[in-house]
């Protein structure tokens, strides 16, 4: 439809749906799909598969089987986003993207608004690519070293990079989960709607590359002046996470019954709330001690605790307090150990696990100084906590620690390793096969599907990625998620629900015109996306969508798009998108620093984009 629909319309009124039993147990099971993915009760993977029992179990009403109900496991959408994100992996083990962070380091300098420049203009380009989520994982750590060196604070670029990602991934069918999940939604609505159909490989670049240039300068130009400095720049970290104030050294006295024994002895001995995180033997320091390391008499712990535990030392057995430390001297960073941030990552095995340190330092040879968590600094009892994505610990570990760390997957380490182990003589070849899978898709060769696995046995096989690290490179619980909501989505169109919501939204924005429709479906979307997940979001809204478009008359391709750039673009806080979670704790943000620069954003981008729309494909 032109563009002169925007004028009030005059379409025929559609004929009301009947509600039905069906209907409003499909909408009792999206109710609850809302509440567990906003409360997060469950990990999100868990109650992708808790929608999937509870579809089929109701059969009856939601006219979901067995069969459908799984189907979501081996659905395209799904099957296609485990492939790129295999290849992303791949990339990553090259060093590729780190290569390009340090030259933005270099050209960055001690400008604030070059450093903004390198940051989105090398973020967004990879993102339209490669899975925004690892590319963020990936130069969160080089940002910070890019703010460090010019001597900005790193929340002036952190948020900018993770909205850049988001922005980026817009370029291309690949630069996002939801854009697949998106373009399966749409092909699978084409029997019903003739303007439906799946996305090929650069439908929207046209639009994407607008809303990068348009979101590009706003955080170039504009951003910036709406976050605080957070962080100052070259944080001293124990100042930060105030560690002095937990932190106290304790020697085994002669005649101490520790004296003889090991750490685990003297952990089980001094209590569960006070964790050893060095000894000091004869003047060397042992940082992060493990279990089984001997004490002796004279031995210096330094330990991590509470004020009230820290009191308590004084009148301990075998020990004797000799003097709260200030912080730095104690807690040695000499090239045995640095002290660093470690993020905890969408994949980690710590989501949901409560905080044991001494457990922790057992694993994965790091001592936990400090935690923040949601944006705020946990200054006593950190044992015990649950851990979430998004969770930042201060840790202090050996260098070789950290370069295993960083290799992995439970983590993203807020600091450049050391010493970095990439396979860079792969990266022409791991380059040459995304170009061959973008280029086979392109072209319309064979589907996405059939390219990008092709360009996982290709990995493979030139040697990129080894064959077990194939399962590492995949966020599992956003393919559970998928597998999940595509039943759901399933649902929501076979039992006359998606028809029925899209009534009511013509009768009551109908009189509208339809670029404000719309617009209001962009809005929504945006809104919904940041209290559940943005593939959840799609899968959701779509079906509704093109059913409203259908039922004033509108292009429903328009609506899809309208969703799916919504979904993918979630400013407004930080749980809305995986990315602006992995920046949270190294800015040191809150919750409200995302609304303040994300809101305008947000509303500027709707514009952009829904006239983009209008103009590129007509409404």
């Amino acid at each position: 439809m032109p563009l002169a629909a925007c004028d009030f319309l005059a379409q025929t009124t559609p004929t009301q749906p009947d509600a039905t039993t069906d209907m409003f147990v499909v909408f009792g099971v999206v109710g609850l799909a809302l509440v567990l993915f906003l409360t997060e009760r469950l990990p999100i993977d868990v109650t992708a598969i808790l929608l999937i029992v509870v579809l089929v179990v109701l059969e009856p009403w939601t006219g979901v089987d067995p069969e459908t109900g799984i189907s979501g496991f081996a659905n395209e959408a799904t099957i296609t986003v485990l492939a790129m994100l295999i290849l992303s992996g791949g990339i990553s083990r090259t060093g590729l993207v780190q290569v390009l962070g340090r030259r933005m380091a270099g050209f960055a300098g001690e400008s604030l608004r070059k450093q903004l420049f390198a940051t989105v203009g090398v973020t967004s380009p990879v993102s339209g690519f490669l899975n925004n989520t690892p590319v963020v994982a990936l130069l969160v750590p080089v940002v910070i070293d890019v703010a460090n060196r010019g001597n900005t604070s790193p929340s002036k670029l952190l948020i900018p990079l993770s909205y850049a990602s988001q922005l980026g991934g817009m370029l291309t069918l690949i630069g996002t989960s939801t854009n697949i999940l998106a373009s399966d939604v749409s092909g699978r609505l084409g029997s019903t709607y003739p303007e439906l159909h799946r996305f090929s490989m650069f439908e929207f670049t046209k639009l994407g590359a607008l809303v990068v240039v348009v979101g590009s300068l706003y955080l170039i130009f504009v951003g910036h002046y709406l976050l605080p400095e957070r962080v100052p720049p070259r944080a001293d970290y124990l100042e930060a996470y105030a560690v002095g104030e937990y932190i106290a050294d304790v020697a085994v006295v002669p005649g101490s019954p520790l004296a003889g024994g090991t750490v685990r002895d003297a952990s089980a001995a001094l209590g569960p709330d006070i964790d050893v995180v060095q000894v000091v033997h004869d003047g060397e320091r042992s940082v992060a001690p493990r279990q089984e390391t001997g004490l002796s008499e004279g031995d210096v712990l330094v330990v991590r605790t509470d004020r009230d535990a820290i009191t308590a030392l004084e009148d301990a057995d075998g020990v004797e307090p000799v003097g709260r430390p200030s912080g730095e001297a104690t807690l040695s960073t000499s090239g045995e150990s640095m002290l660093t941030e470690l993020v905890v990552s969408l994949d980690s095995r710590l989501v949901g696990e409560r905080l044991d340190p001494a457990g922790f330092r057992e694993e994965f040879d790091a001592a936990v100084l400090g935690l923040r968590s949601r944006g705020e600094i946990v200054g006593e009892r950190i044992v015990g906590r649950r851990l979430g994505v998004g969770d930042t610990l201060l840790v202090q570990a050996p260098p070789a620690t950290l370069d295993r760390l960083a290799r992995g997957d439970d983590v993203i380490v807020a600091r450049e390793p050391p010493r970095p182990d990439y396979r860079t003589d792969k990266a022409p070849v791991a380059v040459a096969i995304m170009i061959g899978v973008v280029a086979v898709a392109a072209l319309e060769i064979y589907p996405i599907l059939i390219s990008a696995l092709a360009g996982v046995v290709a990995m493979i096989v030139t040697g990129v990625l080894e064959p077990n690290e194939l399962y590492d490179a995949v966020e599992w619980d956003i393919i559970f998620l998928l597998a999940g909501v595509i039943p759901l989505g399933i649902a929501l169109e076979q039992s006359g629900a998606a028809a029925y919501l899209a009534f009511l939204v013509v009768e009551t924005a109908g009189f509208l015109p339809t670029l404000v429709v719309l617009w209001l479906f962009y809005i929504l979307t945006g809104l919904l996306t940041e209290v559940i997940s943005n593939n959840a979001s799609v899968v959701l809204l779509i079906p509704v969508a093109a059913a409203a478009a259908a039922g004033i008359g509108a292009n429903p391709f328009a609506f899809v798009l309208a969703v799916t750039f919504a979904a993918s673009t979630a400013f407004l806080g930080p749980i809305g998108y995986q990315t602006n979670l992995f920046v949270y704790g190294p800015g040191g943000y809150r919750f409200s620093d995302y609304f303040r620069i994300g809101a305008p954003l947000q509303l500027l981008l709707s514009v952009v984009t829904v006239v983009g729309i209008a103009l590129i494909w007509g409404v």
